[in-house]
């Protein structure tokens, strides 16, 4: 499956400015109470006019003494009989914001709340300007790789300020990131509440959607399956959240509820993405009935190709009649059993390959699915697309093999089945991994003959989406003992890379 969920990119705006250290104070407008919160004492009077002289003046140790002394006229208050007004708790929480103690202007300001709920909205604001910064060092801490810091700010940040979704978002990506699916799934849940305002429309739609890949990711069928569910009412026609959710039906052996989202996928293939789509195709051919065995399937051909070559040549005819002995029955076998859905996984690969036309192993399920469904044309040209990309793999010339074999042409069969026996190395292309400045190509030279092979040389190239060479870089292989191998790894510059192929100079 795709990853849904990175590592935030955008840090945001800090609201709150450091006072600066030359005796200048933090001077600022005073922002009068925007809920209709009287004092209704004259000591906490006394707290707001110490407060307002504290936010206006120009003199760092004036606004010193100014915030003591409000602290001291509201703390006296609420000694004195005043635990029932909300103003005493409201401007006892402005003083904490002064100070920039989010501990403090949490309590106050909860107090304050809870007496007087119509100042919601006020409080709120103030939480928000203590949240900024520590949501931001939180950020600042994920971005160089110090999660534990990151994951105690973002909860202290979530602790202080509720009304916005990213801090809970931040915290189920880092959790998820751990491989601990209850917790992200809890604080994804969280960002949904969150984000209810239509401001935060984008969040909710991540939230919801991630909270689906985190069940899917950790197995939990029916979790996975009400999330999806939950996110295609709120997003109908979201492709990747129709392939999880077929997906998680294949998983529940609910095939017939699993054809029904991938038939819904393929109408809306144009808006897929290519990685999508592939995964549909393999996921159909997982549920349907167990392809032969391509190793046993040739066996016999390959004996016969081993015969001609050490002088019993069979004819042609002979060759015909010993692959369809191991073959025929075997396919017929399957593609009746499950005829119906192989076009299924066929139309998946075939959309797939409409964006990344020279992905191999999509090249290699297309045509190994074609077969299965008994297409002939479609199975030799699949395997000849695949042959373009892969020659020295010795799977890929088998498969071609295959596809001469199904189309009744037992000389192009053998040909396949010596060249899969003759060619110099055995190429292995084991992955792939890009980003946005290049790519690097993994795998293993194997040399399977009974002498050291000799050196081969071939030229990688690196593939845009559509087929454009983003790079191309040449390789030797060198001299490789007897039944050995040699891993390699090919790197290339160039952005967009999503695919390979090679060749001989």
């Amino acid at each position: 499956m795709s990853q849904a969920w990175q590592r935030p990119a955008v840090v945001l705006a800090v609201l709150i400015a450091t006072a600066a250290s030359s005796g200048v104070a933090q001077k600022h407008d005073w922002i009068p109470i925007k809920c209709d919160l009287k004092p209704g004492h004259y000591l906490v009077n006394s707290g707001v006019l110490y407060l307002q002289d504290a936010a206006t003046t120009q003199f760092a140790d004036k606004r010193e003494k100014d915030l003591r002394d409000a602290f001291k006229v509201l703390d006296q208050a609420l000694r004195s009989g005043q635990q029932k007004n909300p103003a005493a708790w409201y401007y006892l929480g402005r003083y904490y914001v002064e100070m920039q103690d989010a501990g403090g202007a949490d309590s106050a300001f909860t107090k304050a709340v809870t007496l007087a709920p119509t100042c919601e909205k006020d409080v709120n604001d103030w939480r928000r300007t203590l949240w900024v910064p520590v949501l931001n060092a939180g950020i600042t801490a994920w971005q160089s790789g110090n999660t534990d810091s990151a994951i105690a700010s973002f909860r202290r940040a979530n602790q202080i300020y509720k009304a916005e979704p990213q801090g809970f978002a931040y915290l189920a990506t880092l959790h998820s990131n751990a491989g601990q699916p209850d917790s992200a799934a809890l604080y994804f849940k969280l960002a949904i509440q969150a984000a209810q305002d239509p401001k935060y429309a984008k969040d909710k739609k991540s939230a919801m959607f991630n909270l689906a890949r985190v069940y899917h990711a950790a197995n939990r069928w029916d979790d996975a399956s009400q999330a999806y569910k939950a996110y295609l009412a709120a997003y109908p026609g979201d492709v990747q959240a129709i392939a999880g959710l077929a997906s998680v039906y294949t998983a529940q052996g609910k095939w017939d509820d699993a054809k029904a989202q991938y038939t819904q996928l393929f109408q809306h293939a144009d808006s897929a993405n290519a990685e999508d789509l592939f995964l549909a195709g393999q996921e159909i051919l997982n549920v349907v009935a167990s392809s032969p065995d391509t190793a046993a399937l040739g066996s016999g051909c390959r004996s016969s190709a081993g015969a001609a070559r050490t002088g019993h040549a069979l004819t042609a005819r002979q060759i015909a009649a010993k692959c369809d002995s191991v073959t025929r029955k075997a396919v017929s076998d399957f593609a009746a059993a499950s005829r119906g859905d192989y076009p299924l996984a066929i139309q998946a690969y075939e959309a797939g390959l409409a964006k990344q036309p020279y992905h191999r192993e999509a090249l290699y399920r297309l045509a190994a699915a074609s077969a299965l469904a008994g297409d002939t044309a479609r199975t030799l040209s699949a395997a000849q697309r695949l042959y373009a990309v892969d020659p020295l793999n010795r799977a890929t010339v088998r498969m071609v093999a295959q596809a001469w074999q199904l189309k009744g042409k037992p000389d192009s069969t053998l040909r396949y089945l010596k060249m899969a026996d003759s060619i110099p190395v055995d190429v292995s292309v084991t992955g792939l991994t890009t980003d946005t400045l290049g790519a690097a190509l993994r795998g293993v030279f194997s040399n399977f003959h009974s002498k050291q092979s000799q050196s081969v040389s071939l030229v990688f190239e690196f593939l845009r989406a559509k087929g454009e060479v983003a790079a191309t870089v040449p390789q030797t292989v060198g001299p490789i003992a007897p039944n050995g191998n040699q891993p390699f790894e090919v790197k290339a510059t160039g952005a967009g890379i999503v695919s390979w192929r090679y060749k001989r100079p």
